[in-house]
């Protein structure tokens, strides 16, 4: 892997139910040298290919370094007490969390190194923690990367055009607050594994 220079760049893919070879296509079209998995639970029941002891095995044998970062960055933490009572992740207080700013570290030590893909189940980044949070929380960080999503067809997304396209002007209303920073919908931690929202 070469030391990058200028903006960093990040690509997000979602493994849905992929064959393992158009996996294996879609990172190898966008040159991508290591994995960031980023699901707090590696398992998928549908498509057991991606739970971690066999994608790590399918990625490196690609290639790619496989590197874990769903206890970091992953979209479902163990504290209850980073839930509202309606069992939306807070995501506002995950992002304060000294385990989410190491894995933002480590993620963004990896980007100056090659090109990372960060990786969750769902195949749409729309409504997925590795837009919503974790990408969230790197463009407001100090060297914000330029991202790109990969979709299952092999379509590049440009995280800056399909937040425009998604949410508008950026400024509110006077007097309207902001929103609370949470998940899309309620997660709890008794979600089934393998529920992609609840990566």
């Amino acid at each position: 892997m070469a030391h990058v220079t200028g903006q960093l760049e990040l690509w997000t893919i979602g493994h849905s139910n992929h064959a393992a070879d158009h996996f294996l296509r879609l990172l190898a079209r966008c040159g991508i040298d290591v994995l960031a998995d980023v699901r707090s639970q590696p398992y998928a029941r549908y498509a057991s290919h991606f739970s971690q002891a066999p994608l790590r095995k399918l990625v490196e044998d690609a290639g790619v370094r496989y590197l874990f970062l769903g206890r970091e960055l992953g979209g479902r933490p163990p504290e209850p007490e980073m839930y509202d009572r309606d069992e939306y992740v807070l995501y506002g207080e995950l992002a304060k969390s000294q385990r989410f700013i190491d894995g933002v570290r480590v993620l963004t030590d990896s980007m100056r190194r090659g090109r990372v893909a960060m990786m969750c189940s769902e195949e749409d980044p729309t409504d997925c923690h590795r837009r919503l949070l974790v990408t969230r929380a790197l463009l407001q960080s100090d060297h914000p990367p330029k991202v790109t999503h990969i979709r299952g067809d092999g379509y590049l997304v440009d995280e800056a055009q399909l937040s425009r396209d998604l949410d508008g002007p950026s400024q509110l209303p006077l007097f309207e607050e902001e929103p609370q920073w949470r998940s899309a919908r309620s997660v709890s931690l008794s979600t089934p594994r393998g529920s992609s929202l609840a990566s």
